[in-house]
């Protein structure tokens, strides 16, 4: 994982270069200012103990002899205030640069997941729950993005910065930089274990607040079931309580924090004690100045131990990155099971042969949800599929759009496998109207537009109009303009799936696949979407997904399923009168619609 986070880092070189240089311009200027000021101790020393050794001018400058001491002390500190300036500015510039950085890096790995998602298989999402999948696209980028800010450009900032102010301390005095620094394995030590102390812990917390979202975006979604049960309060209490797991676990996280700095934070502290000790007996023996040597060698330990504490901090979110960062890239690293094959065949406009060659197919490691199935629908062809909860009907639908692919067997469209088509090609031969349509929070236009952006109006309009939409979309505040709410829920059911409809038959596509496309209207809107994919359906192969007697008999022909084998074929009118379960299924029908003393009268 290092080594890609560091091969993220290397993307972003010229960037990172260029932070990196003005943190060592401001550290050499963090320098300059200390020896400035040193340099003012000692003159000022001078002048009132003359027997104390006289102050040394840096890069073998000196004053004047005709300038007085006030005239030097002046000089240091107008030099003392350019430097300021200088750094104010090269600190404006730092935090611009640094700012993009982190904002450049954040904006590309959010735009790399989201795209990856788009790729993504269906199986993938099967898999993993959205509420993790939206936390990673929009919390744990920032683990990545505080990976490349926030500890590789910070370690190599405060590596720079103590090899600096280590040359510069030795340059001074190496046995008292020795004895200052004898503490230094022992930080690093400490750096360490706490790294691998702490790194289950910002694992865990990341779970923690998966679960915390998921429980968000259940009740938001589920608000209408939340009240209608009057099970606020309950919901309310799960709520509270995967709170407090989470704030649970941040507090035993920052119980190790606080526990590990404070003690870093003492060891730096014995360092200044031995300079105090050590570095006034050399002052006092004359060996080393007060202000460019004790004062400034005193400044440059703290900073040494400041940047040694940056270490410490670092070692905290370097765990915390690499928690979000795998989870980042469990999805940037996900294969993509579903894609063109090299050299795909192209497939502008099918003819609507339709071939299943003894399909077999199972989720993941389930059970077979398809077994052996063998059918072949002509082109303009209108297929019913007929079967129970869980026969495979939806399955079928979805691999002959290949949002799976076969375990074995083949999918055929104009006698092409679809494994060896272009993707888009395949997807754009072939409407499709799920049991569940799906609105963007956009106009109705934009909506029945989905698959067609550059769609005239007048297009959208005939879609409507076949799919039996075009009149209540007239009585809608803005007509086609209206924007429809999130999900579409200022649309009733029935309408919802009516623009659904009207989306599929926006491309024209000489494949339909409706997937119980009309159980979610009442009965006369369904009599008049019925009406209106007659037209629909001519001259176009259409795959009907339904248990519903009004749709079935209007079809060409009937494939009943079950336990995903195929067990039985013909029209509505052939099955009905032989028995199996289309004729149960018949009969139930039948009997619903019967008044309550003819259900009761005995079969002749």
């Amino acid at each position: 994982m290092l080594r890609r986070l560091l091969g993220l880092v290397w993307r972003y070189r010229l960037a990172c270069l260029r932070v990196l240089l003005l943190q060592l311009l401001l550290v050499t200027l963090n320098l300059s200012g200390l020896r400035l000021t040193g340099l003012g101790i000692d003159v000022v020393r001078h002048q009132f103990e003359p027997g104390s050794a006289p102050a040394r001018w840096p890069w073998g400058w000196q004053p004047p002899a005709s300038w007085s001491a006030m005239q030097c002390v002046l000089a240091i500190a107008g030099g003392i205030l350019v430097l300021a300036l200088v750094h104010a500015s090269l600190r404006y510039a730092t935090t611009l640069a640094h700012t993009s950085l982190s904002q450049r890096v954040l904006l590309q790995l959010r735009t790399d997941v989201y795209e990856k998602l788009q790729r993504l298989s269906f199986r993938f999402f099967d898999a993993a729950e959205s509420s993790s999948l939206i936390n990673r696209a929009a919390g744990d980028v920032q683990a990545v993005r505080v990976f490349v800010d926030g500890v590789a450009l910070k370690i190599v900032t405060v590596l720079i910065s103590l090899g600096v102010y280590l040359g510069y301390m030795l340059s001074m005095h190496v046995p008292l930089t020795l004895a200052c620094l004898a503490t230094t394995p022992l930080l690093w030590t400490g750096a360490v274990l706490f790294s691998r102390w702490v790194q289950p812990e910002y694992r865990r917390s990341r779970e923690l607040l998966d679960d915390l979202i998921l429980v968000l975006v259940e009740n938001l979604q589920g608000v209408h079931v939340v009240k209608g049960f009057a099970r606020q309060q309950e919901q309310l209490a799960r709520f509270e309580a995967a709170n407090r797991e989470v704030r649970e676990q941040k507090r035993r996280i920052f119980w190790r924090v606080s526990s590990y700095q404070p003690l870093m934070g003492g060891l730096t502290q014995v360092n200044m004690l031995v300079l105090l000790a050590y570095g006034g007996y050399l002052v006092v023996q004359g060996q080393l100045a007060l202000g460019a040597g004790l004062f400034v060698f005193a400044n440059l330990l703290q900073e040494f131990a400041s940047q040694v504490g940056h270490i410490t901090s670092i070692a905290s979110t370097v765990q915390n990155s690499l928690a979000g960062a795998g989870r980042v890239l469990e999805v940037l690293d996900a294969p993509v099971e579903i894609t063109s094959p090299p050299g795909a065949q192209r497939l502008p406009r099918a003819r609507g042969s339709v071939r299943f060659d003894h399909v077999t197919f199972a989720y993941a490691s389930g059970p077979r949800v398809l077994d052996e199935v063998t059918f072949h629908a002509q082109p303009g062809e209108c297929l019913g599929i007929v079967g129970e909860t869980g026969a495979g009907k939806s399955t079928l639908l979805g691999l002959l759009a290949r949002f799976y692919d076969v375990e074995s067997g083949a999918v055929l469209v104009d006698g092409h496998d679809v494994r060896t088509l272009d993707l888009d090609d395949l997807r754009r031969n072939i409407g499709l109207v799920f049991q569940e349509s799906f609105l963007f929070s956009n106009t109705v236009a934009a909506n029945i537009a989905f698959g067609y952006p550059q769609a005239p109006l007048e297009r959208i309009v005939e879609a409507a109009r076949i799919a039996a939409a075009d009149a209540f979309i007239g009585q809608l505040p803005k007509g086609y303009d209206t924007l429809i709410g999130e999900y579409g829920n200022n649309l009733s059911g029935g309408q919802r799936q009516r623009i659904a409809i009207a989306r599929a038959l926006l491309l024209d596509p000489p494949i339909l696949l409706l997937d119980d496309a009309t159980a979610a209207v009442d009965a006369q809107t369904e009599h008049d979407i019925q009406l209106a994919l007659r037209q629909a359906m001519q001259g176009r192969t259409t795959l009907i997904v339904s248990n519903r007697l009004s749709t079935l008999q209007r079809t060409d022909r009937l494939m009943v399923l079950e336990k995903g084998r195929i067990v039985q074929q013909g029209s509505h009118a052939e099955l009905v009168r032989v028995p199996g379960p289309y004729r149960r299924l018949a009969e139930l029908q039948f009997t619903d619609l019967q008044s309550p003393e003819e259900a009761a009268l005995p079969a002749s």
